[in-house]
């Protein structure tokens, strides 16, 4: 089931943003810092990566509650919107149905590279242009409607995946703060599905030299 209607009169609306690393706490901290929108907490990955910064440290330097959500079914409250940034597990419908409107951001233009290590994947398809789409969640992984995308070309033959990685940090949140402040003009659209490509967790070992940072590294 997608979450696919526009929001009307974005006044006062709850958030949670769910997600790991530096690009999560940018966009927590516009929730926090914005009138128009009430933060009421974090829900970051466990154990948190050591190589990018602390979700948590970040909300407990501001006082921002960190929830999960066996706190939030059980309360059963309507929250007006979650957003992930990097969120790792993917979500049953009892976790979708706590917003009224849930969006993912993910480092790929979708329907492409589906999954994880979309970055890697391009890179080592010697793709042309990659990009980064934010979409409703569904109990699917990746597939629920498209609310904003961008695309920027890379080098495959030149670029490492932290290059893309980093640009990918920069388009991401440019296109979340385009999103965020037209959600309510925005009717997302439907994927096309038979476009689509997968990868998951279990296709790793086939990216060769593309597994890390760089291809030097292990």
């Amino acid at each position: 089931m997608s979450k696919t209607g526009s929001m009307k009169e974005l006044k006062n609306k709850t958030v949670v943003v769910l997600g790991k690393g530096s690009l999560a706490i940018k966009i927590a901290d516009y929730f926090n810092s914005a009138e128009e929108f009430n933060l009421l907490g974090i829900i970051p990955v466990l154990p948190e990566p050591e190589w990018s910064d602390s979700f948590i440290s970040w909300a407990v330097n501001r006082n921002v509650e960190i929830l999960n959500f066996e706190n939030l079914t059980s309360s059963k409250q309507s929250i007006d919107l979650g957003f992930s940034c990097y969120f790792d597990k993917i979500l049953g419908e009892k976790e979708i149905e706590v917003f009224s409107t849930i969006l993912n951001l993910h480092n790929a233009p979708l329907p492409k590279y589906r999954g994880v290590n979309p970055i890697n994947w391009a890179l080592k398809n010697n793709e042309k242009e990659h990009g980064v789409t934010i979409h409703a969640i569904s109990t699917g992984i990746d597939d629920g409607p498209i609310f904003g995308q961008v695309k920027f070309k890379i080098d495959a033959a030149r670029e490492e995946v932290t290059d893309v990685y980093d640009r990918s940090l920069h388009f991401g949140y440019a296109l979340f703060e385009d999103v965020i402040k037209n959600l309510d003009k925005i009717f997302p659209q439907e994927q096309e599905h038979h476009l689509s490509t997968y990868f998951s967790r279990s296709d790793f070992k086939e990216l060769g030299d593309r597994k890390g940072f760089t291809r030097e590294s292990p």
